[in-house]
C-alpha cells in the first residue's frame, strides 16, 4: 500500500515536472532559452519541451508610448511581426536656424530574437534614441523650405542609417515616416505671406506673358494682312497693266492703214481718258474748263467714228460717257 502511494506521488511529481517543461509558442513569436544562465536555443512556434528550473526564458525589455507617457514592460515571448513605434515629437533646428517640431513613426521587425535580446539592454529605447539623433542630424543639414520638398529623401536616409545600425540588434527597419511638421506661428505667417507674394508674382508674370503673346500675334496678323494686301495690289496692278498693254496693242494694230498711224491711236486713248475724267471734274460745279489741247483731242473723236464705226464709238461712250457741248473759246 505504501509502495502504491509512493508510485502515485512520484507519477504526480513527474507529471507536474513535465507540464512545467511544456511551452507553447504562438505563431510569429519566439523565445530565447538560457540553460544555467547561458544561451541554449530559440524556441520556434508550436509545442516545445524544456527542462524546468534548468532552462529559463530570457525576457526582453519593451518600451512603449501611450500618448506622451512611457510604459516599460518585459516579455518572454518575442513578437516577430512588424511593429509600429510612435515616438514623441522632437524639437529640431534647421540649417537656417528655424526651430521646428517633427513627429515621426518607425516600422521595424525583429528578425533574430537572440540578437534582439543580447544586442541591446532596451531595444525600443535604442531604436528611439537612434531615430531622434538621426532625425536631428538630417534636418540640421537642410533649410526649412527643403524639409517640405525632400520629406521622402529624409525618410530614405533615416531608414538606411537605422537599418545599418539595427543589424547588430537583430532587427530590420522597414519604413521611417515623418508624420507632421510643426512650426512657430510667426514662421507660419511669414510663409503664408511669402506664398501670397509668390502667387501674385506668378499671376503678374502670366498676365504680362499673355499680353506679350497677344501683341506678337496681333503684330504678326497685321504684317500678314499688309503683305496679303500688297500682294493683291501687286497682282491687280500687273493684271491691269497687262490688260492695258493688250488693249493698246489691239488699237495700234487696227490703225496700221490710217494716215496718221499710231499717233491716231494715241490721240484716241488720251481722248478716252479725258472723257472718263469729266464726271469727276464736274462734281464741284456745273461748268468744266478743259485745256485747248483737250478740245482738239475730243474733236478727234469724229475721225475715230469714221475709222471704228458707230459700234466702236458706242463703246467709247460707254467707258468715258458723252462729251458735253463746247461753249466759248477753250470751254466745254
Amino acid at each position: 500500500m505504501e509502495g502504491l502511494i509512493l508510485f502515485i506521488v512520484l507519477a504526480v511529481l513527474v507529471g507536474v515536472f513535465i507540464s512545467m517543461g511544456i511551452t507553447m509558442i504562438p505563431q510569429r513569436r519566439g523565445m530565447v532559452i538560457e540553460r544555467l544562465g547561458k544561451f541554449h536555443r530559440v524556441l520556434n512556434p508550436g509545442l516545445n519541451l524544456i527542462i524546468p528550473f534548468v532552462d529559463q526564458p530570457r525576457p526582453i525589455t519593451i518600451l512603449q508610448f501611450e500618448g506622451q507617457a512611457k510604459v516599460v514592460r518585459t516579455e518572454t515571448k518575442i513578437d516577430l511581426r512588424e511593429i509600429l513605434l510612435d515616438f514623441p515629437s522632437q524639437a529640431v533646428v534647421t540649417r537656417d536656424n528655424v526651430g521646428v517640431t517633427i513627429d515621426g513613426v518607425i516600422y521595424y521587425q525583429i528578425m533574430d530574437p537572440q540578437a534582439a535580446v543580447y544586442g541591446a539592454e532596451n531595444l525600443v529605447l535604442a531604436i528611439q534614441t537612434l531615430a531622434q539623433t538621426t532625425l536631428r542630424s538630417e534636418i540640421g543639414k537642410m533649410e526649412l523650405d527643403d524639409i517640405f520638398e525632400n520629406r521622402e529623401t529624409i525618410n530614405k536616409q533615416m531608414e538606411a542609417v537605422m537599418d545599418e545600425a539595427g543589424q547588430k540588434w537583430g532587427l530590420k527597419v522597414n519604413r521611417v515616416e515623418i508624420r507632421d511638421i510643426s512650426m512657430p506661428e510667426d514662421i507660419v505667417q511669414a510663409m503664408n505671406q511669402q506664398m501670397v507674394a509668390e502667387r501674385t508674382r506668378r499671376a503678374t508674370v502670366r498676365e504680362a506673358e499673355g499680353y506679350k503673346e497677344a501683341e506678337i500675334r496681333r503684330a504678326e496678323g497685321d504684317r500678314d494682312a499688309a503683305i496679303a494686301r500688297a500682294e493683291g495690289d501687286k497682282q491687280e496692278a500687273v493684271l491691269r497693266a497687262q490688260g492695258e498693254r493688250e488693249a493698246i496693242e489691239l488699237i495700234v494694230g487696227s490703225l496700221r492703214d490710217h494716215p496718221e498711224g499710231a499717233k491716231a491711236g494715241v490721240n484716241y486713248l488720251i481722248a478716252q481718258r479725258y472723257i472718263g475724267m469729266l464726271p469727276e471734274l464736274a462734281k464741284d460745279g456745273d461748268r468744266v474748263f478743259v485745256p485747248m489741247e483737250g478740245t482738239a483731242l475730243l474733236s478727234s473723236l469724229g475721225g475715230m467714228r469714221d475709222l471704228f464705226g458707230a459700234g466702236a464709238m458706242g463703246a467709247v461712250d460707254a467707258v468715258g460717257g458723252s462729251a458735253p457741248t463746247a461753249t466759248g473759246s477753250g470751254q466745254s
